[in-house]
């Protein structure tokens, strides 16, 4: 079982979204805990600017970025769109 740490801007932004997104949310949070890397959430690692960090998916729309604190913790970074969030 791992452990989340959630960051600022991502509880900034998870606050702003909408109630059906919430609700994906915390089912894929609730996933994340138990396997980080479970298909269900797409996982994969990012390059460029945001490279060491990693991202799944809430739906078609909307992303997670996060990395690794250690090796049973995650801090989750930011939440949004996938058009805006990798910016």
């Amino acid at each position: 079982m791992f452990q989340i740490v959630f960051g600022r801007k991502f509880l900034r932004a998870a606050k702003k979204l909408d109630s059906e997104t919430k609700s994906k949310l915390k089912n894929c949070l609730d996933i994340l805990l138990k396997d980080p890397f479970h298909p269900l959430l797409h996982t994969k690692p990012l390059t460029g600017e945001l490279s060491g960090k990693y991202s799944f998916r809430i739906g078609r729309e909307y992303r997670v970025i996060f990395n690794f604190l250690s090796e049973k913790t995650i801090q989750l970074i930011d939440v949004g769109n996938r058009r805006d969030i990798y910016k």
